[in-house]
C-alpha cells in the first residue's frame, strides 16, 4: 500500500476486473467544510478498502485518525483532541458522471460515481468532523475567561469577582421592600 499526501483512489483495475483496491494516506493541516476548517495538530492518516460487491456497487470502507486543535469551551485554548473515525458507504459506479453525488431511493442510500479516480476526502471529512465532540475543555479544572476583563483566570488573577448568577436574582430590584 502506498503511503500518500493525496486523498483518493484510483479503481480502474476494480472496474474491470472486481477484487479489492487498497489505499493509505494522510491528511496535512486541516479538515475544511465550507468557511470552517478544523486544523489539526501534526497529520491525520487515513486507510481504506474499495471491493466488488457485484453489478456496478462497490462497498467502500476505512478510518481516519489524527488530532484535531479545539478550543477550550471556558478559556478558548486551542486544545489537541483525539479522533478515531469509522466509515462505510454504498458505491455505484455510473459512467459519465462528473463528479460524485448522494441518492437516497426508499432506505437504500449510496454514492455515485463516474470517474475510475474516487476522490475520498468528502468520505474522510465527514466522518472525522462528526466524530469531533461538541466541546472540550483544556483541563478538568479550567477556570476560564474573567467576564470582566477577558484575562484568561489559569495565567492571571486579574482582581475581578464575578457575581453569582441566579435566574431569579433580577427579582429583587422588582421588589425591594421585600
Amino acid at each position: 500500500m502506498a503511503y500518500r499526501e493525496v486523498a483518493s483512489i484510483n479503481l480502474a483495475r476494480l472496474l474491470r476486473e472486481g477484487g479489492t483496491a487498497r489505499a493509505s494516506g494522510v491528511v496535512l493541516e486541516a479538515f475544511s467544510v465550507g468557511q470552517e476548517r478544523f486544523p489539526l495538530e501534526g497529520e491525520a492518516s487515513w486507510r481504506v478498502a474499495v471491493s466488488s460487491v457485484g453489478g456496478e456497487e462497490y462497498w467502500l470502507s476505512g478510518e481516519v485518525e489524527g488530532v484535531a486543535l479545539m478550543e477550550c469551551r471556558r478559556c478558548l485554548k486551542p486544545t489537541p483532541t483525539r479522533v478515531h473515525a469509522h466509515f462505510q458507504h454504498l458505491l455505484r459506479y455510473q459512467p459519465g458522471l462528473e463528479e460524485l453525488s448522494f441518492h437516497e431511493e426508499g432506505e437504500d442510500e449510496y454514492y455515485a460515481f463516474g470517474e475510475p479516480d474516487l476522490d475520498l476526502l468528502p468520505f474522510l471529512t465527514e466522518a472525522f468532523v462528526t466524530e469531533l465532540p461538541y466541546t472540550v475543555l483544556c483541563e478538568e479544572g479550567c477556570k476560564g475567561l474573567c467576564p470582566v476583563c477577558g484575562a484568561d483566570r489559569n495565567r492571571v488573577d486579574c482582581g475581578h469577582e464575578v457575581e453569582a448568577h441566579h435566574p431569579l436574582l433580577g427579582l429583587k430590584n422588582l421588589l425591594p421592600e421585600l
